[in-house]
């Protein structure tokens, strides 16, 4: 089987039809490109180049040989720069998962900055709810994940990109849809749409604590994984529910919120952040590249800064 070098030689002399001008673009000397021309004939069994003290011609065979021989290398070469991109994280794929209202929120800022810095790479797009998304994190199944900060998971590391809080969700027309706000004592006795233990724990346990921390008992009466049902149960009239701000924008006709007010520490309690979550023995170079490219727009304290992400309710 023929070699690289020996096609390299053959077109560098196709294409110069000299010998020494061949010898000086490849940056050898004539006696070794004769002899890559050579084995490359032998093994081809067929003469390639007429030779004369004057001038180098191609033969029939030769000419066959050119353009697939410019193939071969130009495929070579192709398949050179797209390993070298892959590696640098220029190129590839991205699993990216997201919860529903991330998917709104957040994801379209980060499917922005990957268009605009990382053109070459695929996104590959998975709903999830944060439980999901940090089992398929450990597993490597997903590259990077915008989750909820739901529990710790070893080899699993995450960044606040997004600050959020709770407010409340209200039917339109609603005896505590005032405008200035709710405070927690007014919950007491309404029904409430929550979220379920299995596939939302993050949302239920803080909702929990905000009641728990008024000494209010919640009246459940729905359960949900995702915030739109809970919105859509709100719209038809069912009750109130809390969900974060961000995803006000997204709430369906007939659903008006308010904030929650109240004793003092509660804007420390009422924290519904999005964190970026990967896994830290991930081995994607472009997924490590999109991390770098989000974490390096946000400040140190992990809030996003000028030009990003927005915070929501700043």
């Amino acid at each position: 089987m023929f070699s690289l070098i020996q096609l390299e030689s053959f077109v560098a002399v196709a294409e110069e039809l000299h010998f020494g001008a061949a010898a000086t673009r490849l940056n050898m000397t004539q006696p070794p490109l004769s002899r890559q021309i050579q084995l490359l004939e032998k093994e081809l069994g067929a003469q390639l180049f007429v030779r004369s003290s004057r001038k180098v011609e191609l033969t029939a065979a030769g000419q066959t040989l050119l353009p697939s021989a410019r193939r071969i290398l130009d495929l070579c070469t192709k398949t050179e720069l797209d390993v070298r991109r892959v590696s640098t994280g220029d190129a590839g794929s991205i699993v990216l998962g997201y919860t529903a209202i991330a998917g709104q929120a957040a994801l379209p800022w980060l499917l922005r900055l990957a268009r605009e810095h990382m053109p070459g790479v695929s996104l590959v797009l998975r709903e999830a709810v944060s439980a999901d998304q940090l089992e398929a994190l450990s597993r490597g199944a997903v590259d990077l994940g915008l989750l909820r900060p739901i529990v710790s998971r070893s080899g699993v590391h995450t960044e606040l990109v997004f600050k959020d809080r709770l407010v409340v969700a209200l039917p339109e027309g609603h005896a505590l849809a005032t405008g200035g706000g709710v405070r927690l004592k007014d919950l007491e006795g309404q029904p409430l749409m929550m979220y379920s233990t299995a596939e939302a724990r993050y949302f239920y346990d803080l909702v929990m604590r905000l009641y728990e921390s008024a000494a209010v008992t919640p009246t459940i009466t729905q359960l949900a994984s995702q915030v739109p049902a809970l919105l859509a149960f709100a719209a038809a009239g069912l009750g109130i529910t809390l969900v974060p701000a961000s995803a006000m924008d997204f709430a369906p006709p007939g659903v008006v919120a308010e904030e929650l007010k109240g004793h003092a520490g509660l804007e420390d309690l009422n924290r519904a952040d999005l964190h970026l979550a990967w896994n830290e023995n991930g081995d994607n170079p472009a997924a490590a590249r999109l991390r770098e490219l989000i974490l390096a727009r946000l400040s140190p304290q992990g809030i996003p800064g000028e030009g990003s992400l927005p915070v929501a309710g700043d």
